[in-house]
């Protein structure tokens, strides 16, 4: 019996969380931003090409930095509305009604959203990783091939399963980005970085996707993206604000800037520097750095959510 209701919980909340993914995937807001992802890794070649030498670098960085990017906008909007659109269309009472507990359906509701930026920065990060090995010499014929393969295993796969054709993305954006990472071998630190830059991309989405499943317990759409927001931009800067110099700006601030960033989340850790990605840092070896990023992102989301959750509790929906 004390195995079976953890059981029967989890089964809850995958059963909620590939239902928000399947009404993710779908959605235009997505979709135009997963073409935003592909333009970037196009414009990224225009760059490198205008560069003296240093195309692999500036692919990594620009597609590095698009993912990390990318993946917040999705989480903040999926975040923001997901939730606020069954309350809306009153769907969210027929699930409620049944025997699911309500933050097993908040805690849902989170995993589908980060079920869906790791598909979406699992296929942007093998687009980024294939770009790569262009840019490193790999044989043109070579990747498009390989493009082409997957692209059409892919249409095979949602034509054999027409009624779980989204759920087909998942294994297939992760068996994607290995493929195109072992296309990148010719740029083996390069490849490093864009590995690294999208494992801590999916780590801080899931604290800003923590965050904004907080805020949407209880708040409407825009305040919860706009809150989202504030507190993605404070995360980002929270370094900056931990040393605010006192002769500049004052006791103070200085001291609020210091208790900001020790009450909001450091994001700015999940944008580390090109050398420690590199693993150029002795006194800091980069799979080390990402493990201790990993459990912060972690405490600090089991945190967010079990707050979000007690809202949620008591939010009254007559």
């Amino acid at each position: 019996m004390t195995v079976r209701a953890p059981l029967a919980a989890l089964t809850r909340v995958s059963i909620i969380a590939l239902s928000t993914y399947r009404e993710a995937v779908r959605a235009r807001v997505l979709l135009s931003v997963f073409g935003l992802g592909l333009m970037t890794c196009a414009y990224s070649l225009v760059v490198a090409s205008l560069s003296l030498h240093n195309e692999e670098r500036v692919v990594a960085d620009l597609g590095g930095a698009s993912l990390s990017f990318y993946g917040v906008v999705i989480a903040i909007v999926l975040g923001s509305t997901s939730l606020y659109r069954e309350v809306e269309y009153k769907t969210v009472f027929p699930i409620l009604s049944r025997p699911i507990r309500r933050w097993e359906y908040l805690v849902g509701k989170y995993v589908g959203t980060v079920l869906t930026v790791v598909v979406f920065v699992g296929i942007e990060s093998a687009a980024v990783l294939l770009v790569l090995a262009l840019e490193a010499g790999a044989p043109g014929l070579r990747i498009g091939a390989v493009t082409a393969g997957v692209v059409l295993i892919l249409a095979g796969c949602i034509a054999r399963f027409r009624h779980a054709g989204v759920f087909v993305a998942i294994p297939w954006s992760i068996a994607v980005a290995a493929i195109a990472w072992t296309q990148a071998s010719f740029s083996f630190r390069e490849r490093q970085l864009v590995t690294v830059s999208a494992v801590l991309a999916v780590l801080e989405v899931s604290i800003v996707a923590a965050v904004a499943t907080l805020f949407a317990s209880f708040s409407s759409p825009f305040l919860t993206a706009t809150f989202t927001f504030m507190v993605f931009l404070i995360g980002r800067s929270a370094d900056s604000l931990a040393h605010l110099p006192t002769k500049t700006f004052g006791a103070q601030i200085a001291r609020a800037g210091r208790m900001l960033a020790h009450v909001f989340p450091n994001l700015h850790a999940y944008v580390p520097a090109r050398s420690l990605l590199l693993g150029q840092v002795a006194d800091d070896r980069v799979w080390s750095y990402v493990g201790r990023a990993g459990a912060y992102a972690l405490a600090y989301a089991i945190v967010l959510l079990v707050v979000g959750a007690l809202a949620f509790g008591r939010r009254d929906f007559s």
